[in-house]
């Protein structure tokens, strides 16, 4: 009688465990849908004058995150953060559109994806200033999760360029003509940090237009997933690469240019994979870096350790207290700029602060109706004084309270009830750059020298080649030194980077510099060739010294040691103004033939060519010469 009670209890219990067991939840499909340089203004984030139904519609059965954040004012570094889950100043990728050696062993996001069996296609920009050849099953304008094999997970990439800087500072009646209702000038709010004209606004009232046309493109990549029948399979990320396309905005490391929008659904059936996030507005701080790791957990995969960012939607997800940010050259216009947001203040540290953010510089003067409208103002005169400091020398710390300003208008450095704030928040800045082997340190060209023969990243982890501590050390003085003889014992140091930043110490002091014209004369011949261009640079502009600098320039021009190289001596010359004159048949008969080619009619490709050209090209304007 026991035995069949045991075995009667036994066949119920067996029964009862098949009918509570679940049906394991497939994995999720991951759709990517970013824009191009556009801040957070979308309806679903409290701005009345924008017109997107189709983000707004997804966000209400969603999350809005409030305190979402690149980690770069501009694409590639950007875009190297996101899908490396790494910051970009840890790999060398924080400069704009370079070509990076990496480390062989590096997998970055699709490839992990793929290793967990998920398709993986991005349509069709990546940026990412390494190769991103065979990392994706599909790259390019045809690339889509339709493609994919029956029933395989995906996680797919739109890229969305319409509301590009190029777009937003030219009107073409093509980019909009999808708009049966436009936003109108006067209903524009214009910041106070520029100034409200009639062209500002109209400027303005584009830029909403073209945040509805990407709305449109929202849309109707939606309605295919409906079409397919995996709207109720796909977790959904929309986002934006960086701020605005406009002055202030991309480039600039404040708030206006990291802040970005970023609204993410999840269907019911995946809800357990965001269960720590309420509906609607989400206040938690994310940054790009965090991206990929969060992407990785969606999909089940391990987390590498080489991953700096961490995964937001973790069940255990500790809340993120600080976002880093970092500026760097972008276009051809070299600087060095690093950041900390804490949720209310933000530190900025300029490490060269004599450089303008608007410097001597195509890209600021290429026909963008923006930076044009500056321009005219500050001809007339008319421009405020919150302006103008765009034109100016940036102050080496930047300290803001959001919550009591949030345009960024009042710099509390100095201000004593601040004093332990900004002390903190330096630490972090400070500790992080040292934390992460920050290779923004070492001069571009350096960099992709010492770097050639493994990666960058490998290579700022050897402390027999880098210190970033040390260098930091040096750079700390530039724009706050008060004695050049402070400099002696960092001018003859063994490390190429660190008399890099003592020559930009010379360069940045205010005073006399007469004293250092032995250490910049023997920096002409320094064995590394950045330093040897901008000790020429210092000589010919602050001590009329032309003749052993030029030769050195032109020597530089016409044998460089690889395109990097030879964009940091572009910059110097361009730096020389009319000085430079002498320069121009090397220039002319040299160095333009080796950067020719189709981009633009003039380069041989997007990245560095076109940049020396850029430069080069201002060169030949500043010395009086009309280019085509």
């Amino acid at each position: 009688m026991r035995i069949l009670l045991f075995i009667v209890v036994c066949i119920t219990a067996t029964i009862s465990c098949k009918k509570e067991k679940k049906e394991p939840v497939e994995s999720p499909n991951i759709l990517w849908i970013s824009a191009e340089d556009i801040s957070p203004a979308w309806g679903c984030y409290g701005d009345s004058r924008a017109t997107t139904p189709n983000i707004d519609k997804l966000a209400g059965q969603g999350y809005i995150f409030t305190q979402a954040f690149s980690n770069a004012p501009i694409c590639a570094p950007a875009r190297a953060t996101l899908i490396t889950g790494m910051y970009a100043t840890s790999t060398g990728t924080q400069n704009l559109r370079s070509a990076i050696p990496m480390p062989k062993d590096l997998k970055i996001l699709p490839q992990l994806l793929s290793e967990k069996g998920y398709f993986t296609s991005n349509n069709a920009k990546t940026d990412y200033n390494f190769s991103p050849d065979g990392k994706w099953d599909e790259l390019g304008s045809e690339a889509n999760w339709r493609n994919r094999k029956p029933g395989q997970p995906f996680f797919s990439v739109f890229n969305f360029g319409i509301t590009h800087e190029g777009h937003a500072n030219r009107y073409n009646p093509e980019d909009t003509k999808s708009l049966v209702k436009k936003h109108v000038p006067g209903d524009m709010i214009v910041p106070p940090y520029f100034p409200d004209t009639e062209e500002f606004r109209k400027i303005l009232a584009h830029q909403y237009d073209l945040i509805s046309v990407f709305d449109q493109e929202v849309g109707k990549l939606i309605t295919q997933l409906k079409e397919d029948g995996l709207f109720e399979n796909t977790i959904v990320f929309i986002f934006s690469d960086h701020g605005f396309g406009l002055p202030r905005y991309k480039r600039w490391l404040y708030d206006t240019g990291l802040r970005v929008p970023f609204v993410l659904h999840a269907p019911g059936k995946y809800k357990h994979l965001v269960s720590n996030l309420n509906p609607g507005n989400v206040d938690t701080m994310v940054g790009f870096v965090d991206f990929a790791p969060t992407v990785l957990g969606l999909a089940g995969a391990d987390v590498p350790e080489i991953m700096e960012g961490r995964n937001f939607l973790a069940p255990n997800a500790q809340a993120k207290t600080e976002i880093f940010g970092y500026r760097d050259r972008a276009d051809d216009v070299f600087d060095v700029s690093r950041s900390v947001f804490d949720g209310r203040h933000l530190y900025i540290r300029n490490y060269l602060p004599h450089k303008p953010y608007i410097q001597n510089a195509r890209i600021f003067n290429e026909g963008k109706r923006s930076y044009d409208e500056l321009f005219r103002m500050k001809n007339l005169g008319e421009l405020s004084e919150e302006s103008l400091k765009m034109f100016f020398p940036k102050a080496p710390e930047e300290l803001y309270d959001l919550q009591q300003d949030p345009n960024e208008l009042h710099n509390l450095i100095g201000e004593t009830q601040y004093e332990e704030v900004k002390n903190i928040l330096y630490k972090k800045v400070k500790d992080h750059i040292i934390k992460t082997s920050d290779t923004g340190f070492m001069a571009e060209g350096q960099m992709m020298i010492s770097g050639e023969n493994s990666s960058v990243y490998q290579m700022a982890r050897d402390t027999s080649q880098y210190r970033p501590g040390y260098v930091l050390e040096v750079a700390e003085l530039v724009g706050k030194i008060q004695d050049l003889n402070t400099l002696d014992k960092y001018i003859h140091d063994r490390d190429p980077s660190v008399r890099f930043w003592a020559l930009n110490a010379i360069d940045a002091f205010e005073g006399n510099i007469s004293s250092q014209r032995e250490n910049l004369l023997i920096a002409l011949n320094d064995a590394s060739p950045p330093n040897r261009g901008l000790a020429a640079e210092i000589l010919i502009n602050k001590l009329n010294r032309p003749k052993e600098a030029l030769q050195v320039l032109g020597d530089l021009l016409q044998n460089p040691e690889n395109e990097v190289v030879l964009l940091h001596t572009a910059v110097n010359v361009r730096n020389l103004g009319e000085k430079a004159t002498p320069l121009l048949p090397i220039i002319k008969e040299k160095v333009f033939p080796k950067i020719a080619g189709d981009v633009w009619g003039r380069y041989k490709n997007w990245s560095y060519p076109m940049f020396i050209g850029m430069a080069l090209n201002q060169t030949l304007i500043n010395c009086g010469e009309t280019i085509e």
